[in-house]
């Protein structure tokens, strides 16, 4: 069911839909996604990284990123097109953390869930009730 809502890019009050920008931001988005897949196309820009890209096209770093998250972008088909990981901002082409972040992560949530489970057990022997016969 369609809903008011701002657009995420300019703010404007419309009605959403399938998409999260309004239809001009969604017009413009769209002719960023044709300059940046023209210019890819080209032999020579194949081997192009982020900075490049932007630079080359005047195309924002943020919406080449959404294009390649979104799968717009393949990086398969552009090997050296990565985007920053959102912990560490090493290199990634897919995904939003690394390999090495998603490990700590992982970690992370091991070792609280463990934690966790030691303090339910603690809380568990501390509602025990004793009654002694007088």
């Amino acid at each position: 069911m369609s809903e008011l809502a701002n657009c995420t890019r300019c703010d404007r009050l419309f009605v959403k839909g399938i998409r999260n920008v309004c239809f001009n931001c969604y017009k413009e988005e769209e002719a960023s996604f044709q300059t940046v897949s023209s210019f890819l196309r080209k032999q020579q820009n194949r081997q192009a990284i982020l900075e490049e890209i932007v630079d080359e096209t005047g195309v924002e770093e943020q919406l080449i990123i959404k294009f390649i998250k979104e799968g717009r972008l393949h990086p398969a088909s552009f090997p050296n097109l990565t985007y920053p990981c959102t912990h560490c901002k090493k290199p990634i082409s897919s995904g939003n953390v690394c390999k090495q972040c998603s490990e700590a992560l992982r970690r992370d949530l091991e070792s609280f869930e463990e934690q966790e489970k030691r303090t339910n057990q603690s809380m568990e022997k501390r509602k025990t009730y004793y009654m002694f016969d007088s």
